[in-house]
């Protein structure tokens, strides 16, 4: 997909909570009279992974797409005046993943004033699944139906680059130029099972080495990684399969969450199934685009609209 191709998130939508201002950019595509689609990435991502997807089933659904705060053209969320203080770093580290699931689900409530009384079928990739869960079980979002593909969603979370930016953080941030490029560049080309197109990479890592404000955001992002808990949901994944369908899908070689992560998740979650790609990556929507997109679509118009 050439640049001039990828979605533009032309609208904004502003929240605030008692500590931060969020500024999210997001966009939707189709019929606003179609059954409603939101599709969340995970990091270090953006919006712009699920762009063959939702332009393709913009034909059938009403598809939103949305950069978490802090990713693509989302800015990170900033404190209210007075509250900067108020934060240890570890404090503001576990609010990064609680307040973006906050953010959505206050988005997701604006959107569906405009779907009577439809709910959106919910589509997760990475850590949008365990911000898709919190949503639902914190903050009451119903959705009509909800799969989830190589989620972030069950502890211990372990990848050794988090551990390592975690325990050398400022050393990291320190980093710049070719040396920074090449440690974020490493790091995505080892979510994929295939090799990523030299486009396809300079979209993925482009924001992270752009600017300074996007280097320390990487690595921010990786700290909070290695800090990650699903204690306060966790035990509630049993309700989850009973409020609505829901379907795993995993990239069988995925090197970043085993494989066996996906059945333990649909047994907490009470999955309807669990669909494995082979010759996939936890990248499954670049190494295997075709195989993800017949599964979605098929998921989609099996009785769930």
């Amino acid at each position: 997909m050439s640049p001039s191709n990828y979605i533009e998130l032309t609208q904004t939508f502003e929240y605030s909570n008692n500590t931060h201002n969020y500024k999210i950019r997001w966009t939707s595509l189709g019929d606003t009279e179609s059954p409603p689609v939101i599709f969340i990435h995970g990091t270090p991502w953006s919006s712009k992974v699920w762009n063959v997807y939702a332009q393709s089933l913009a034909k059938y659904f009403h598809v939103y797409l949305f950069d978490n705060p802090g990713f693509g053209t989302s800015p990170l969320g900033q404190p209210l005046p007075g509250k900067e203080d108020e934060f240890t770093k570890e404090v503001a580290l576990d609010a990064d993943l609680s307040g973006q699931s906050e953010v959505f689900a206050a988005l997701y409530q604006y959107w569906s004033t405009s779907w009577g009384s439809r709910k959106a079928h919910v589509i997760a990739h990475d850590h949008g699944g365990l911000m898709s869960l919190r949503a639902h079980i914190i903050h009451g979002c119903g959705f009509a139906s909800l799969c989830l593909i190589n989620v972030v969603a069950l502890g211990p979370f372990g990848q050794p680059l988090f551990k390592l930016i975690a325990e050398n953080e400022e050393v990291f941030n320190a980093l710049t130029g070719p040396v920074f490029e090449g440690v974020v560049e490493s790091y995505i080309r080892d979510a994929a099972c295939s090799d990523l197109s030299r486009e396809t990479m300079d979209v993925l890592k482009g924001p992270w080495i752009s600017s300074e404000e996007g280097r320390r955001g990487f690595v921010r992002q990786m700290v909070q990684a290695n800090s990650r808990s699903t204690e306060e949901v966790e035990g509630r994944y049993p309700d989850v399969g009973k409020a609505m369908p829901v379907r795993i899908i995993w990239g069988k070689e995925d090197k970043w969450i085993p494989v066996d992560t996906a059945f333990r998740l649909s047994e907490k979650l009470n999955a309807q199934d669990v669909v494995l790609i082979d010759g996939a990556g936890h990248l499954v929507m670049y190494d295997q685009e075709g195989k993800l997109g017949v599964e979605l679509g098929w998921w989609l118009n099996q009785g769930n609209c």
